[in-house]
């Protein structure tokens, strides 16, 4: 159904073509009625099927037709688990609210400057949106003020209590109008989130979004075995092979996030990290970079990443294979948005094959095994993309000047101009040499497309090492002799390789 076919306020609908929603989510479709009439609603839905825009419609059209009330206190509160998802969705409702300029919203949460919230909300605030710990302190401070409130919403319910806020919700709830309107979003429904639901909602509509619904149909999964030892390398290979232009790249721990993005950016890949123990500020700076198209990789727990809203997400990898089938849904759904194709890639060892056929059940989908490339065929694609980039970044520049200085020296020295653009690629590139015989011709790439996406990328470039099957005979053989001369074998030699060189692309 388009929001154009409801009842919802013009002013709303306005807002909402201007940012570029036209046709409801399922939860939208079903929620959205429900929490017009007033009723209390439980919604099963993860991050991006649209939540925000399923309570915050009704939220403001209630908030908005109050308005000769001229209320001195909050109409509406959403407490959400994490200050990213506090951001993310107070920045929506203000968008959907632009044009009912009496409303106003306002996020509040921990290690922003508590100073400027008290002037923010000495203001008249309509929706305050936050996490339970900063708004259980200005409660106790007196600096808001529930009496009035028409509406709660808990939004990540099964996160709030993951980290520990059961009797933070409980206390907030208990301080709250009886007769306000309750709505509760949950990715999961497990019986403490029912018990909550039983406690502080009145006989509340249960909204689930189906199983097959939860699966991102744009989004191409696939799976890499590899050995743990060689996880790290893999990874590294794997982001050069496939170029992507912003991924996000989940860990299960803060401490392996760290780690992870500490080896990525000596190697010069564009990398960041996102997790609990860093500073707002810090938070903000990333996200920023992320959101903005400035930072190529994110790293993340699940946790973190909640609240990480970005529509152009090309790629998701699974570093670590997450404990919980539905965080494997909640990752994926990071790429695959706004009508755009995306990838999730996992890597997993011998021993977790059995997570990928659960997953497949869980999912309803398939989740297709791929055979690792050679460092060969991900440096030659590497190397075409760094090559692209540096003819996008000159288009429309002069480059008279530098021609004229590589000229000089070409004359002066006897060097072959291809020779000295061949170097700078070397040394951007770092020590990776292509495997013998399998390097691609310029003459073999224009044929097939003019660009790295002529490389072929279905496997068909294999080689030994990281449980990859069928390698050529001649690289069997190599691997034979190796062994037989007491040498190390190639996938040791990649690993000295990779790790001299700058195997990542250099940073924007």
């Amino acid at each position: 159904m388009d929001y154009s076919e409801t009842k919802i306020d013009h002013r709303i609908l306005k807002a909402l073509e201007e940012m570029g929603f036209v046709t409801m989510t399922p939860i939208q479709e079903t929620a959205i009625p429900q929490l017009l009439t007033g009723r209390d609603i439980i919604g099963q839905a993860q991050t991006g099927t649209g939540k925000t825009a399923a309570f915050g419609i009704p939220m403001i059209q209630t908030i908005a037709a109050l308005e000769q009330e001229k209320a001195d206190s909050a109409q509406a509160l959403v407490l959400c688990p994490t200050r990213e998802l506090a951001i993310q969705a107070a920045e929506e409702l203000k968008k959907m609210a632009k044009h009912i300029p009496s409303l106003k919203v306002a996020a509040i949460y921990g290690g922003q400057e508590i100073g400027k919230q008290f002037y923010i909300l000495k203001k008249r605030v309509s929706v305050i949106v936050g996490t339970p710990g900063r708004v259980m302190d200005h409660m106790r401070r007196g600096t808001v003020h529930f009496d009035r409130l028409k509406m709660l919403v808990l939004d990540e319910a099964d996160e709030m209590l993951n980290m520990g806020f059961r009797e933070d919700i409980e206390t907030i709830c208990k301080a709250l109008p009886e007769d306000r309107q309750t709505a509760l979003f949950s990715a999961t429904m497990p019986e403490e989130i029912l018990e909550i639901a039983r406690l502080y909602q009145k006989n509340a509509k249960l909204i689930q979004v189906q199983q097959e619904e939860l699966t991102i149909p744009l989004v191409k999964q696939f799976y890499y075995v590899v050995k743990g030892r060689e996880k790290d390398l893999s990874l590294c290979r794997l982001l050069d092979y496939m170029s992507p232009r912003r991924a996000l790249i989940f860990c299960n721990t803060k401490k392996k996030v760290d780690q992870l993005t500490l080896l990525l950016k000596s190697k010069g890949y564009s990398a960041e990290a996102l997790h609990g123990d860093l500073s707002q500020h810090q938070r903000d700076r990333v996200m920023s970079l992320f959101r903005g198209g400035n930072l190529e990789l994110l790293l993340a727990t699940d946790v973190a990443a909640r609240g990480i809203d970005v529509d152009d997400v090309d790629m998701v990898f699974n570093y670590d294979m997450p404990q919980d089938m539905e965080y494997y849904v909640h990752r994926i759904g990071r790429t695959g948005r706004a009508g755009k194709r995306g990838k999730a890639i996992s890597l997993i060892t011998s021993r977790e094959r059995y997570k990928i056929a659960s997953l497949e059940e869980y999912c309803g989908t398939r989740i297709r095994e791929k055979d690792m490339p050679t460092a060969g065929s991900a440096m030659t694609i590497k190397a075409y993309r760094s090559v692209t980039d540096a003819m996008d970044y000159c288009a429309g520049k002069d480059l008279t000047p530098y021609m004229k200085i590589v000229y000089k020296r070409c004359v002066d020295d006897g060097c072959d101009p291809l020779e000295v653009a061949a170097a700078f690629l070397r040394m951007s590139l770092g020590e990776i040499e292509p495997e013998a015989g399998r390097e691609l011709s310029g003459k073999q790439t224009v044929q097939s497309g003019k660009s790295a996406k002529g490389v072929r990328r279905d496997g068909a470039d294999r080689g030994e090492g990281f449980g990859v099957k069928n390698g050529g005979k001649k690289e069997k053989d190599r691997k034979k002799k190796g062994k037989k001369d007491g040498k190390r074998t190639k996938a040791g030699a990649d690993h000295r390789r990779h790790d001299k060189g700058r195997s990542g692309r250099r940073k924007k």
